[in-house]
């Protein structure tokens, strides 16, 4: 099992993201357990172009300071939603022959979602604890709705397994 952290930046992981603490709370538990259980954990940066202030050399691009990467953890840097559009990640997990992935960040219609249906259409089991991941209001729906569209509707049962925070702990302890 591999744990992804997707673009826990300084200018994403803000005042109105939706429920930006107990997200945050959570997934820093799952890296903690994560380390602590030799499970990797591989982050990615959003690199939204010149002039966004999401890019390279912007301070708003850096990791969240909770959920910085160790020197020896890898980051990788993606220009469009899905990690898997890194190809240094896609060769890095076909040289393991990982099939497992638990998947936390932001945004959740984004960038999370993206990744999870890209992780599915390769055949990877894949699992997103609940409240690991998060988004804002936007001109159609409030953050809250969704949070539970995506988590409560579209993933489960279809492209990811949606587990309790418990049962995610677990399976980064048992996955040494």
């Amino acid at each position: 099992m591999k744990l992804l952290v997707i673009d826990m930046q300084k200018g994403l992981v803000v005042s109105d993201l939706y429920n930006k603490d107990k997200i945050v709370n959570n997934i820093i538990k799952l890296i903690d357990q994560a380390r602590k259980n030799n499970v990797e954990v591989i982050y990615f940066k959003h690199d939204a172009g010149s002039g966004s202030g999401l890019t390279e050399g912007d301070d708003d691009f850096e990791l969240f300071s909770l959920v910085e990467a160790k020197k020896d953890e890898k980051v990788y840097v993606k220009t469009i939603n899905s990690c898997f559009s890194v190809g240094e990640f896609r060769d890095y997990l076909e040289s393991i022959d990982e099939k497992e992935l638990m998947i936390v960040g932001v945004q959740t219609e984004f960038c999370i979602d993206a990744t999870i249906k890209s992780a599915f259409e390769r055949g990877f089991k894949v699992y997103v604890p609940s409240f690991t991941n998060s988004t804002f209001d936007n001109g159609y729906m409030k953050a809250s709705k969704i949070y539970k569209f995506y988590n409560e509707w579209v993933w489960p049962g279809a492209f990811s397994e949606c587990i309790t925070m418990k049962e995610a702990l677990k399976l980064l302890r048992l996955n040494k």
